[in-house]
């Protein structure tokens, strides 16, 4: 099977980052993006998605995290799109059920009082749904800005992760809370949902073996 592989390098005045993606690999990672919190996400995607990843960021984090993360998204997103090619023999849709272990079925992950759903479909066509996080309802206070990064992504910077990966891998992208406060929590979960979900839709399907899945013949947009 050829390697379904990527390297991404991309700057703007913003940021300066490179990528590189092997979907079949052993959920290794090297992961430098000057956002400690944010480099937990992709270590940890990188770990459930079952993929090698390597990501450097060089951003202006001394402004904000919000141009390194979601530009991280566009370059994770680009890398996918291009490793999965024609996307020939894939399961394409990811609920995260995994053949070998039943009891996974959709990617629901819990995370204590949390549970989070995600569904991807790499359709060639970009469009993200984000729901059940707008009932969080909390308020950050300045003391915890300052102090927990967590809470600097509750409001916006996952999201903004997940539409930069969206656009660029032009991929269908379902993510829901089902329930949860602990911004921690919640965030962590989204990312492993978000993991197991990649993960079954790469997948290679063995009864269709090299056929695209789509009845249009091509997942190219």
């Amino acid at each position: 099977m050829k390697a379904r592989t990527a390297l991404i390098k991309r700057a703007t005045g913003e940021t300066r980052i490179s990528v590189k993606l092997k979907i079949d690999g052993k959920g290794r990672s090297t992961i430098s993006t000057g956002v400690p919190f944010f480099d937990h996400m992709l270590t940890l995607f990188a770990k459930h998605s079952v993929c090698d990843l390597t990501v450097k960021c060089d951003g202006d984090t001394e402004v904000d995290f919000h141009h390194s993360v979601e530009d991280c998204g566009i370059a994770l997103g680009q890398a996918f799109w291009t490793a999965l090619s024609e996307k020939k023999g894939i399961r394409r849709y990811g609920t995260g059920f995994d053949p070998r272990n039943p009891l996974w079925g959709e990617a629901h992950v819990p995370m204590d009082e949390t549970l989070a759903r995600c569904v991807v479909d790499f359709s060639g066509r970009p469009y993200m749904v984000w729901n059940g996080m707008e009932k969080l309802g909390f308020k950050v206070l300045k003391d915890e800005k300052a102090t927990d990064d967590a809470c600097r992504f509750r409001f916006g910077l996952a999201r903004e992760f997940f539409q930069g990966f969206t656009n660029e891998a032009r991929c269908n992208l379902h993510l829901e809370l089902l329930y949860g406060q602990e911004p921690h929590h919640v965030v962590e979960a989204l990312f492993k949902a978000f993991a197991k979900a990649v993960d079954f839709a790469c997948q290679k399907d063995p009864r269709i073996g090299r056929a695209v899945p789509s009845t249009k013949g091509r997942l190219k947009g």
